[in-house]
């Protein structure tokens, strides 16, 4: 059986793959591209706190809310930044449909 852990870092590799065929594509608009990629910070501020709530308290990480909730602000923060992006473009685009 694979663990919940293994499975989070196999993720990644199907994620990067997604970033390097969007960011080919041309196609997404900067703010959300630069979401997608800020989603890599939370995974790099998740793994290390993780770890510390393992050594430090013996618990996961969900277990210990002020650690937990810095975290997903991360993720927070990258959605918002999708979420505009695809805003954006949208606005972009009708407007120069009304023209």
């Amino acid at each position: 059986m694979i663990s919940k852990d293994t499975l989070f870092a196999l993720s990644l590799f199907p994620y990067l793959a997604f970033l390097w065929f969007l960011a080919r594509s041309k196609q997404a608009p900067p703010l959300a591209m630069a979401g997608f990629y800020f989603t890599l910070v939370f995974v790099g501020v998740t793994i290390p706190a993780g770890i510390y709530t393992r050594v430090v308290y013996g618990e996961s990480l969900a277990n210990v809310d002020w650690l937990h909730g810095t975290a997903e602000s991360f993720l927070t923060l990258s959605n918002v930044l999708i979420v505009l992006g695809f805003r954006q473009a949208l606005l972009r685009c009708r407007s120069i449909h009304r023209a």
